[in-house]
């Protein structure tokens, strides 16, 4: 079976150039691919190169040795050699991301954030506003705040809604960079349940989690991207 997403060979450096020009190597020979309905995590320790990966595969960061595999219906795209405009359409159509913090228009209502994310993905408004609503509401955000614009939320309020916003349209690939961190026990559990109806959607799913509960409970396997640290030493 064709993997949704899969990384070959895949190598990542960064130019420090306030250390003139100094290298520094992040990953090396990386090879991994997710299937419809896994979630695979990313281990190993910080700075490891985990969200460099996702970042890949997100086209947010270039990736100048390798190839990185994203199947688009009846094709298969390398992101590695993509024009950005191709790459902002297979965001519209393919990939979802939810990263660490939340990044929106200001003044704009929490809801209207989540229906817009939704609209984007193919949604008709009224399924929109009523998804995001549910999204919502599972994920225990009150509805009083819904109107108010999420700069005014706590952390935790705020990444409910960046959860919600990246789940409601049903894009295949679905890219998750610390979704729980600011979250409390109960609605850490409401996202596993998110997740495991994604998977069992078909959704191939690349996350990292460092709460070794959610970790657990989420994954299929997990991928210690020490290994590709590994590969430059070689």
């Amino acid at each position: 079976m064709t993997p949704l997403l899969a990384f070959e060979d895949v190598a990542k450096s960064f130019t420090l150039h306030l250390r003139d020009g100094a290298v520094l190597p992040v990953i090396a020979g990386a090879t991994l691919a997710v299937h419809s309905g896994e979630c695979v995590v990313l281990g190993g320790a910080s700075g490891a190169g985990k969200s460099s990966l996702l970042k890949m595969a997100y086209g947010n960061y270039r990736c100048p040795q390798g190839a990185v595999w994203v199947r688009d219906g009846a094709r298969v795209v390398n992101l590695a050699a993509a024009a950005p405009r191709e790459i902002l359409a297979l965001r519209r159509t393919t990939l979802s991301y939810i990263s660490q913090f939340l990044r929106v228009i200001p003044r704009v209502g929490a809801r209207a954030v989540v229906e817009a994310a939704g609209i984007e993905g193919g949604l008709p408004l009224k399924v929109a506003r009523t998804r995001a609503g549910d999204l919502l509401s599972r994920l225990n955000l009150p509805e009083r705040l819904w109107a108010l614009p999420p700069a005014t939320f706590s952390g935790g309020e705020q990444q409910r809604v960046n959860i919600a916003r990246g789940l409601i349209a049903a894009r295949p690939i679905l890219l998750m960079d610390e979704p729980t961190a600011s979250l409390d026990a109960t609605n850490r559990a409401v996202v596993v349940e998110l997740i495991a109806e994604k998977r069992a959607a078909g959704t191939a799913i690349l996350g990292i989690f460092h709460d070794a509960d959610v970790r657990e409970a989420v994954a299929t396997r997990i991928v210690d991207v020490s290994a590709f640290r590994g590969a430059m030493a070689a």
